[in-house]
């Protein structure tokens, strides 16, 4: 009887560790894909702009690459990058009468946009409209930890180039930046376009994993969350999105799951 009471404990702690082991992926990979949405909300805030519609520029790329994956049953390594295209696209057209407005009407300029997206997917029939979306293509943390490193290494080498110095000089003072030959309009189009494209990336990347997708996630509470970990992290680093996303991620999962993380060890234990 003890014999098999040891054997009892043992198996349930086996089960319990595997459980923590899915719960641990799982808090990783919503920790990967909120980096690729601070990066995408990173790039125009070095520039000096505050978009807050981001939450549509993803939602774009979320859309765009669940349908060709879809419908075309394009693996998700082609989808993803596609939905991307698609989002930036959609910010090159945008950006010109965007870009226009400076301050707060910038802000509400974006947050327009951001909710224009959100309900034109709601009334678009072929992708579900508020029914939502489901996608066909599951992908795990692997896949999504590739992404993720290609865009903060992305974004960092973009920042050891001139294109990092003449955005941070456009932010630090446009006018002085314009004196100097800096292509202020140019390089501000860029950060957002660029911006866009990352937070596009995101988008697809949520949609392969969690195989199913409603416009109305992507609302304007994502998009002032998504600034909120750059603001956080801070604006003129490159390592400031990253910090700013994993300290908004994870302090709330270490705070609710100090249980969790007990059961873990006595599991670990046995």
């Amino acid at each position: 009887p003890v014999r098999a009471t040891h054997r009892t404990v043992h198996r349930d702690a086996s089960g319990a560790g595997r459980h923590m082991s899915g719960y641990v992926e799982g808090i990783l990979i919503i920790l990967a894909i909120n980096v690729v949405f601070a990066y995408g909300a990173f790039l125009p805030l070095a520039a000096g702009q505050l978009n807050l519609g981001l939450a549509g520029f993803a939602a774009i790329g979320a859309y765009s690459s669940a349908y060709v994956g879809n419908v075309y049953e394009i693996p998700a390594a082609v989808a993803i990058p596609f939905g991307a295209f698609a989002a930036g696209f959609i910010a090159l057209i945008v950006a010109v009468p965007v870009l226009r407005t400076r301050g707060i009407y910038l802000a509400l300029a974006t947050f327009a946009l951001g909710q224009i997206v959100q309900a034109t997917i709601l009334n678009l029939g072929f992708v579900g409209g508020a029914a939502g979306y489901p996608v066909t293509e599951f992908i795990r943390l692997p896949f999504i930890a590739i992404f993720t490193v290609a865009v903060v290494a992305l974004v960092s080498l973009l920042f050891g180039t001139r294109f990092g110095i003449a955005v941070t000089a456009v932010h630090d003072d446009e006018r002085v930046a314009d004196l100097m030959g800096i292509d202020v309009r140019a390089f501000q189009i860029t950060a957002f376009v660029l911006g866009s494209a990352i937070a596009g990336i995101a988008g697809g990347l949520y949609a392969h994993h969690f195989s199913y997708i409603e416009a109305q996630y992507f609302n304007v509470s994502l998009s002032i969350t998504i600034v909120l970990y750059v603001l956080l992290g801070g604006t003129q680093t490159v390592i400031g999105p990253l910090l700013g996303a994993a300290m908004f991620t994870l302090l709330p999962e270490l705070l609710r799951g100090s249980a969790h993380w007990r059961y873990v060890v006595f599991a670990a234990g046995l």
